[in-house]
């Protein structure tokens, strides 16, 4: 019978410092479980799960003795637990700056401890990179769709026109009904079918005739439009329009309804001056036309405010030109010194108009393509220096001078992207849009059932009091940041010169790319569906990406985090667990703000408390076995270790090392740089990310520490331990010690 102290009188062997290792290790997961269930463990994880997500400040968090002590010693810092003001200048440190304070310390296990808090929360702006730049691509986009939107509308009224014999019909079709409104400049909403039936019945001989009477003149051009009788019939052989009338009307919606330099607006415009210059017999009566006034202004890049009356001098008078600096009018046009023309003559030639039309071009191109890249770069360089909600209302025009007084405003960009007119909304009404929450089904932006004011609250990011806060991200920026810091370190691992530089750049580009993308995911399923993505939070979290399936990681995101036998926490590699963690994604997949809550995101907490659960086993184990306890945290780091100056920086590595190779404590004494030759001697650093390299370092290591240390008295190594003065060799002690660990 074995009794823990003798067999037949003989001395009980103490279990070698591998075999114990072993026992632990072999089934971590298990032994860790046996850790979290213990009394104390599961009390202090428990107080601590229920309360960091209460804590925002980090004064709130040193002041919290039991919430601070336990982060302390997850990250292994517990005997600085003392030093408050010290932890405090850590935590406050910013990770992004390679000089703040947490990273200018040697110990890397303050960035770790750093990287878990986020007490600054994420960034708080008015929309980041990722929602201006989606909202500015809707505003560009809606230019095209304007257009398509202008061709098909016409298109469609030239189908249809053709087919009515009497005004009775066309007025059934609300469609037309409004495109021949729009094109004349009337507003649809306000027009009474019964009144645009008299107008399109109007005789126009008469004076009397409700067209004629009508105050407004573009009553009377829409009759112009048509051929109806006054019954609203047609004649034999009429048609509603003639193709002339239409294209009229044609020219008149795109001018209308365009609200940008399109290409199908400049057409419109060359087609409606051709037709109609050569209409006028005086250069007032051409001027007298707005449209064409315009058109000459920009074809001749005359100022936009120039009076008419000097316009028409430009094209006639010879000394009124040359005093104004500019004939070059003259040769285009025929008229007189007054403004008229002679018999015979038109107002151009063919040649003369064409000429025009070039010029108009060439200055319309310029502007087309200025216009919408001015209001891009006007507006995200505003939004970047907005501070409250009342900054989105500050017109920019006092800040321009006369020149470029027509920049397009914020509000008109964000409105155009989402399709709303800026006459629909007035500038109170926008601010409760924006400051409304979204998620509240009676708040006033819900209240509206209008999808595109929910679109709109949703591309920026104001408090209820119109303060800016953070946007709700797949990952925070912090996790995010931690995540590339990782993915970095494990591409540039014992790499050096060319190697390096050429490795940095692409994992550089690897973290742009991921981290532009975070501000962009909206679903689990737009994560896992870009490899990209995938393979780089994987490798970041030190798991290989050929080692998952996609649909074990669908599995894993749907899993509940709180659950310990959900199929996340049942993996053996708990950095599946604390991945998922560090997303805000809920059991649907979908972005849920609930997940962020006080300074620890819950993947960090999940981090912190599985970094307790194996600080304590280790700690435990090294109660009975310090070396287990070296073992244990040598094959936790091994895949951190990135130079032979982690092994120096660290004294616990350092200890294994010196142990796993005979060394004297003296080296300690030796120049750093030999230190570091020596440690390249002895241990293959490109190899730490083998679990079979690493195992056989700790093979080495238990076999010999048990050697220097008197704890392993099996008989065979007894034997080959005595003091008979027989050297025995480490290779022999090691291979004595995985025959005893069998």
């Amino acid at each position: 019978m074995i009794d823990g102290q003798t067999l037949q009188g003989y001395p009980m062997a103490t279990i070698s410092t591998y075999a114990s290792y072993l026992t632990v290790n072999r089934d971590l997961k298990s032994s860790l479980s046996t850790v979290a269930n213990q009394s104390s463990v599961a009390k202090d994880t428990a107080y601590y799960k229920e309360n960091i997500g209460k804590v925002t400040t980090v004064d709130e968090f040193l002041g919290d003795y039991k919430l601070y002590s336990y982060a302390m010693k997850a990250y292994g810092l517990e005997d600085m637990t003392y030093g408050k003001a010290f932890m405090r200048k850590v935590l406050e440190s910013d990770l992004t700056d390679s000089s703040s304070f947490a990273n200018s310390l040697t110990d890397k296990r303050y960035v770790q401890f750093a990287e878990a808090f986020n007490f600054a929360g994420d960034k708080k702006v008015a929309q980041n990179s990722a929602q201006s730049t989606s909202l500015t691509d809707a505003y560009s986009a809606s230019f095209a769709a304007e257009e398509k939107s202008l061709k098909d509308d016409a298109t469609y009224f030239a189908s249809k026109i053709g087919t009515f014999t009497s005004v009775d019909d066309l007025l059934k079709n609300s469609r037309l009904q409004t495109y021949m409104l729009d094109a004349v400049g009337l507003d649809s909403e306000f027009v009474s079918k019964s009144y645009l039936k008299q107008v399109l019945t109007s005789d126009l001989d008469d004076e009397n005739s409700v067209a004629n009477q009508a105050k407004n003149k573009a009553w009377k051009t829409l009759a112009e439009a048509f051929n109806f009788n006054a019954d609203g019939t047609l004649d034999t052989g009429v048609s509603a329009q003639t193709a002339d009338q239409t294209e009229d009307l044609k020219l008149g919606y795109i001018f209308k309804k365009s609200t940008f330099n399109s290409d199908t607006l400049a057409e419109a415009n060359n087609r409606y001056f051709e037709k109609n210059v050569a209409k006028v017999t005086t250069a007032t009566e051409l001027v007298s036309d707005s449209r064409m006034l315009a058109y000459v202004k920009t074809a001749f890049g005359l100022n936009s405010i120039m009076l008419p009356s000097s316009v028409a001098s430009l094209m006639s008078s010879e000394s009124f030109a040359t005093n104004y600096g500019n004939t070059a009018l003259l040769d285009k046009f025929n008229f007189q010194t007054d403004g008229t023309l002679a018999n015979g003559d038109t107002p151009q030639t063919a040649t003369q108009t064409s000429d025009v039309a070039k010029l108009y071009d060439t200055a319309f191109s310029a502007d087309q393509s200025t216009a919408s890249d001015a209001a891009v770069a006007n507006y995200k360089t505003r939004i970047s220096s907005f501070e409250n909600i009342d900054d989105f209302f500050v017109s920019n025009k006092k800040d321009k001078d006369q020149k470029n007084n027509d920049v397009t405003e914020v509000w008109d960009v964000a409105l155009r992207a989402f399709g709303i007119d800026p006459d629909e909304v007035s500038a109170s009404e926008l601010k409760r849009v924006l400051t409304s929450d979204v998620s509240d089904k009676k708040s006033y932006v819900n209240s509206l059932k209008d999808e595109r004011f929910v679109e709109l609250n949703k591309a920026f990011n104001f408090t209820a009091d119109g303060q800016l806060k953070a946007p709700v991200l797949a990952q925070s920026e912090a996790m995010t940041d931690k995540l590339a810091d990782d993915y970095k370190a494990s591409q540039l691992r014992t790499l050096s010169g060319q190697a390096k530089k050429t490795a940095t750049t692409k994992a550089d580009t690897e973290i742009e790319y991921y981290t532009e993308q975070m501000k962009s995911i909206k679903t689990v399923a737009d994560l896992l569906a870009d490899s990209r993505l995938t393979d780089f939070m994987l490798v970041g979290s030190g798991i290989d990406p050929k080692s998952v399936e996609t649909a074990d990681l669908k599995k894993m995101f749907a899993s509940d985090l709180s659950d310990p036998k959900s199929f996340v926490n049942t993996q053996e590699n708990g950095a599946f667990a604390e991945l998922v963690g560090s997303f805000n994604f809920d059991a649907k997949g979908e972005l849920n703000p609930e997940t962020v809550s006080g300074g620890q995101q819950r993947g960090a907490l999940l981090e912190t408390t599985n970094q307790y659960f194996r600080q304590t086993l280790e700690e435990q184990q090294g109660e009975s076995n310090a070396g287990v306890r070296l073992a244990m945290y040598f094959e936790r780091m091994a895949p951190t270790i990135t130079s032979a100056y982690s092994f120096l920086s660290d004294d616990a590595l350092f200890q294994f090392f010196k142990t796993s190779f005979s060394l004297p404590s003296t080296i300690a004494n030796m120049d750093v740089t030999k230190q570091a030759e020596m440690v390249n001697k002895f241990v293959d650093l490109k190899q730490l990310q083998d679990p079979d390299y690493v195992s056989k370092l700790l093979k080495r290591f238990t076999a010999l520490y048990d050697v220097q240390n008197n704890t392993a008295s099996s008989p065979s190594l007894s034997i080959l331990t005595s003091s008979s003065g027989t050297s025995i060799s480490a290779d022999t002690l090691l291979a004595v010690a995985q025959l005893s660990a069998r």
